[in-house]
């Protein structure tokens, strides 16, 4: 069993019913939670109850994803997180503050990152985060 983290890109298709499209990375996502080797971070949880509309729809999402305890962000992460912005910036990228405290909890964890945001891909030249396929 390999654990990973599933960012809100991953989590956002998987939950969303009005989109049929890559299926086989929802079938992974699916895989990783029915193996339990996905790993929850609190931002990547608050993105994604961030902006839904209908409080019916909002709690069945919180009480979907009760159902994955915390990685808890340390102040070393977020260390971490500020020098991969300032990194990433000097090298011509900017992201923001959560996708940077993602890939440093990715680091300081050893958890590979599940996800379609193409930021995380250029990241990757500048940062040691895995990603996974």
């Amino acid at each position: 069993m390999r654990r990973f983290i599933a960012d809100t890109s991953v989590w956002s298709l998987f939950l969303s019913r009005s989109n049929p499209s890559n299926s086989d990375l929802k079938a992974r996502l699916r895989a990783g939670i029915l193996s339990d080797e996905v790993q929850m971070l609190g931002v990547i949880r608050q993105e994604c109850l961030s902006g839904i509309k209908e409080r019916e729809q909002y709690n069945r999402v919180r009480e979907y994803l009760n159902g994955f305890p915390d990685l808890l962000a340390t102040s070393d992460d977020h260390l971490m997180a500020s020098e991969f912005h300032n990194s990433c910036r000097r090298n011509g990228l900017r992201g923001g503050c959560v996708e940077f405290l993602i890939c440093a909890q990715s680091v300081s964890s050893g958890l590979p990152i599940l996800t379609i945001d193409q930021n995380f891909q250029e990241y990757q030249k500048y940062l040691p985060i895995s990603l996974l396929a």
